[in-house]
């Protein structure tokens, strides 16, 4: 089986903003990462991120252990165990934020851009709700895992880079939860790299292609490359990314 060998993370409140309410967490025992993107300003989006990192991981955790486990929101014989059970558990936290959002007034509610990768054997699942993007950097090229749901890749129309990237779905953000879910075989080398809209909004496909892809570089000096890139252009987000190597 091809294992996760190394990984390497940064999340940073950016150049402007005093709370982070992005997070990242790499369980590397139960093969499970998470990066997330909270919404609803500070004190909320950044409290709502630790809750749906502990729903996500602790319904992934009992469920995709026990292969007679119920899955109470969905079950597809498409995915493996370990994919069924990551997409209840999005399901499973985004219904107990919309529950816990009804009791606030509106100015009060949060929710979070979540992207989550489970593996079984040599098989990555990818589940993504909102605006993170998933690339996977093979053999000297990038492609696009998950895009992220967002005006930017919908519609041709220049938006200003403040709306551009706003997500059309995430956990707690509207009734109805939309998920972007695509399997992965890995390969020995492969790289996946996830990265909140703080990272890759104000940067080219090409210029991510060109950072991502250099073999000279560290993951770190990667991450650091992109992060101040986008500073550069004026990123006034939080910003954190992910680079998990096999």
């Amino acid at each position: 089986m091809i294992r996760l060998k190394s990984y390497s993370a940064k999340s940073h409140q950016g150049p402007y903003l005093q709370v982070n309410e992005d997070a990242v967490l790499v369980d590397y025992a139960n093969r499970l990462a998470i990066v997330m993107d909270g919404f609803g300003g500070a004190g909320i989006g950044d409290v709502c991120i630790q809750k749906i990192r502990d729903q996500i991981k602790n319904f992934y955790l009992r469920a995709s252990k026990d292969p007679d486990a119920t899955m109470p929101f969905y079950y597809s014989i498409k995915y493996l165990l370990e994919g069924n059970a990551l997409i209840n558990a999005f399901h499973y936290a985004h219904d107990s934020m919309l529950k816990e959002n009804k009791t606030k007034d509106m100015s009060n509610r949060g929710g979070a851009s979540v992207v989550g990768v489970s593996q079984s054997e040599n098989l990555l699942t990818c589940v993504s709700a909102g605006n993170i993007f998933a690339l996977l950097a093979r053999k000297g090229t990038l492609d696009i895992v998950l895009a992220p749901d967002s005006l930017q890749f919908v519609s041709d129309d220049r938006f200003t880079g403040q709306y551009s990237t706003s997500p059309l779905s995430g956990i707690g953000l509207f009734q109805e939860l939309h998920l972007n879910c695509r399997e992965v075989k890995l390969q020995e080398g492969d790289q996946l790299v996830l990265m909140t809209d703080g990272v890759y909004s104000r940067l080219a496909y090409r210029e991510l292609r060109h950072i991502i892809s250099d073999p000279d570089q560290t993951s770190a000096d990667k991450i650091n490359a992109l992060f101040k890139t986008s500073c550069q252009r004026g990123n006034m987000d939080n910003q954190t990314a992910l680079f998990l190597h096999y």
